[in-house]
């Protein structure tokens, strides 16, 4: 079906058609100011989170911080134990050494 084509507009339907177009641009932009309102607030709850986050990798530095710690004393030990093998198996080769020789100046 064929619709008929008007020839002109009148003052009338021209201010109709203003009304409506503005009408329906209140309505987009309403609807833009409700998306910004969310998008504002879903930004705010990742904020949140990323705020979250980052005390949680504080803590975790922390817990690094008391291991590297503890590696100092625990690497400090180990290397007072090496002296101290070091330091006895000096002893008993001395002992050693010495022993051959009083074997071997008495034959």
């Amino acid at each position: 079906m064929q619709t008929m084509a008007r020839e002109s507009w009148t003052d009338e339907r021209l201010d109709e058609f203003g009304k409506r177009m503005d009408e329906r641009f209140d309505r987009v932009d309403e609807r833009i100011d409700e998306v910004r309102r969310e998008t504002k607030q879903e930004f705010k709850r990742v904020d949140q989170r990323f705020e979250q986050v980052d005390q949680r990798f504080e803590q975790i530095n922390e817990r690094f911080e008391q291991v590297d710690k503890q590696l100092e004393k625990l690497g400090s030990g180990i290397e007072t134990v090496q002296k101290a093998i070091v330091f006895a198996a000096i002893t008993m080769s001395s002992a050693f050494i010495a022993g051959f020789v009083a074997m071997a100046t008495q034959v």
